[in-house]
């Protein structure tokens, strides 16, 4: 008798106004489909409170994992959209699922096959651009209406309670009086001469309440919080909202299609939403073009050639200055470090928000840090234990093609046979006078297929069997021993960096007086796995290994070494 088949059943919803029961509902009605089959469920997973447009969901991820890994026979949801709202993603998880020789089955679709794929796709993608286009409209309409299109800045609060007729206010917003005194504050201390750094830092210093956030942001007030962004309308400056002004449409966001980040994008002035919001008047317009005409006047100093240029042109996107650029993160308060000079990085947190956010004034020269970066980078990555997975990994891949190779040269000779089967049978039928007019016709195509077979097994011939060459370990060395010279060298500077920095979540720094340059560093990232395997670390996620323990240590030559090696998404640590 054959066992029954291994399932696992995925749950999704999509926000946090939704109920988390319904994960709960759907893994209940996952399981009545399980049993009605006679299937055994060996695992549930779900993604909880994010959208099926995007692939980087940890429940998603572990579906692709559970296959590889070969736990599972069949995948259960309550319907494809649960899934993925995504063609691509779909498609893509499809495709792999069945290299695994796993199915997909859904209790509202049944059985999973490529049409259902490709229709649920299109389908689950017009829903979300039909929905998208339906939200922006209805926006629209209350903005015109004089209303909030959404979201709450700082100085007002939504207005709660009913209207005349019993219905529930939307829209709507008051000024708060505590908040509105904050903001006036801040533009008679810019137009006092105050920078908003210097700002930033009393609020701070006070104690003051930052803007809410959602979550996110360092929970304090900086710079960037007072200054913003004058072309988009960001921050406390340059919120016309304070004059009485609400724009709406300013800009637009669309996903990066490899982050599934949101990137925001400036829309021409000609598709904004501008309307007259006298009661929401905070500042009064003498102080507001004071201001602007301060603004401007700055950005002209640090401009003398008058260079613009508004419209977003990616190819011009800004590339880091230094090789490190963007990733250093200060251990104490989160902040990144910044050059505060030509040669020396420092925390920003502690210099734009002052000694209430972060104390931490060390500084760290910038070349020191790239040398021991690149340095764990040359001696680390020459272990044993590395060249052995290059070695593995190098076999892996061979045997993977070669076995694609013999399949397929498999399958055309065993079609080569059942044609030369057909072809001796007319043959036989001939011979006993059993002839037919259309036996000739398929004689005809028969001997075509045999020859077009035969030509195909001429030209594939049986993967040889894997040699690996004595001196592959010798090569992988020598590759690794151009890694500084690429970096360096102007022609691959570019790609090198970019694959570096892209193996690179960020780089703590903690200032401590003994340490080399008065800082520790940490490596955080796949590189930090990489590094952590080179020294053996029981700690780093392998094939072979079901559960890693999520902490280990252990001695190298510059003393402890602490990897972290967490499940899902979370980066590695690695020290240098």
């Amino acid at each position: 008798m054959s066992r029954p088949l291994r399932a696992l059943i995925y749950a999704r919803y999509s926000t946090d106004l939704q109920s988390a029961s319904s994960a709960e509902d759907q893994i209940r009605v996952c399981r009545q489909l399980c049993e009605a089959h006679g299937w055994h469920v060996v695992e549930e997973v779900r993604d909880e409170a994010i959208s099926g447009a995007s692939h980087l969901r940890q429940g998603f991820q572990r579906l692709h994992e559970a296959a590889q890994d070969g736990i599972c026979d069949v995948i259960v949801a309550e319907a494809l959209d649960r899934l993925s709202r995504d063609q691509e993603h779909m498609a893509g998880l499809y495709k792999r699922l069945a290299y695994h020789r796993v199915k997909i089955v859904t209790r509202s679709e049944g059985e999973i096959d490529e049409m259902r794929v490709s229709f649920g796709g299109l389908m689950s993608s017009q829903f979300l651009k039909q929905l998208a286009e339906k939200t922006r409209r209805g926006l629209e309409g209350r903005v015109m209406a004089g209303k909030s299109g959404g979201g709450n800045s700082y100085g007002y609060r939504v207005r709660r309670g009913f209207d005349t007729g019993g219905t529930v206010i939307t829209g709507e917003r008051d000024i708060d009086d505590a908040e509105a005194a904050v903001v006036r504050r801040i533009f008679a201390d810019y137009d006092s001469g105050l920078s908003a750094r210097s700002i930033a830092a009393a609020l701070n210093a006070e104690g003051m309440a930052p803007p809410r956030s959602g979550g996110k942001g360092s929970g304090s007030w900086g710079s960037s919080t007072i200054q913003g962004n004058w072309r988009r309308g960001t921050g406390i400056l340059n919120n016309e909202l304070y004059v009485g002004v609400r724009v709406w449409n300013r800009q637009s966001f669309v996903k990066d299609p490899d982050t599934g980040k949101r990137q925001a994008r400036l829309n021409p002035p000609e598709m904004w939403v501008t309307t007259e919001v006298p009661d929401l008047r905070i500042i009064n317009a003498a102080l507001w073009d004071r201001v602007k005409a301060r603004q401007a006047g700055i950005r002209e100093a640090m401009n003398p050639a008058g260079v613009s240029d508004p419209r977003p042109r990616p190819e011009r996107a800004k590339r880091p200055d230094y090789l490190l650029s963007g990733l250093v993160r200060c251990d104490c308060c989160g902040s990144g470090y910044s050059m505060i000079n030509r040669t020396r990085l420092g925390c920003s947190g502690a210099r734009n928000r002052g000694a209430a956010v972060c104390t931490n004034r060390a500084t760290i020269g910038r070349e020191d840090l790239e040398e021991r970066v690149l340095g764990g980078l040359r001696n680390r990555l020459m272990h044993p234990e590395l060249i052995a997975a290059f070695v593995e990994a190098y076999r892996l891949a061979f045997n993977e093609a070669a076995g694609r190779r013999s399949s397929d040269h498999d399958a055309a000779r065993k079609a080569l046979a059942q044609a030369e089967a057909k072809i001796a049978g007319l043959l036989t039928a001939i011979e006993d006078g059993m002839y037919h007019p259309s036996m000739k016709t398929k004689m005809e195509a028969l001997e075509a297929l045999k020859m077009e077979l035969t030509a195909k097994l001429a030209e594939t011939p049986e993967p040889p069997a894997l040699r690996l060459h004595p001196s592959l370990g010798d090569r992988y060395r020598e590759e690794i021993g151009r890694l500084a010279e690429a970096l360096q060298r102007p022609s691959t500077r570019p790609a090198a960096t970019g694959i570096l920095r892209g193996l690179i979540r960020e780089i703590r720094v903690v200032p401590e007086a003994d340490a080399p340059g008065g800082h520790h560093v940490e490596l955080v990232g796949e590189l930090a796995g990489i590094l952590g395997l080179a020294e053996g670390q029981a700690g780093i996620s392998r094939p072979d290994m079901t559960k890693p323990p999520r902490v280990a240590r252990a001695v190298c030559s510059s003393g402890y070494v602490t990897v972290v090696a967490g499940t899902g998404f979370e980066p590695v640590t690695f020290r240098l």
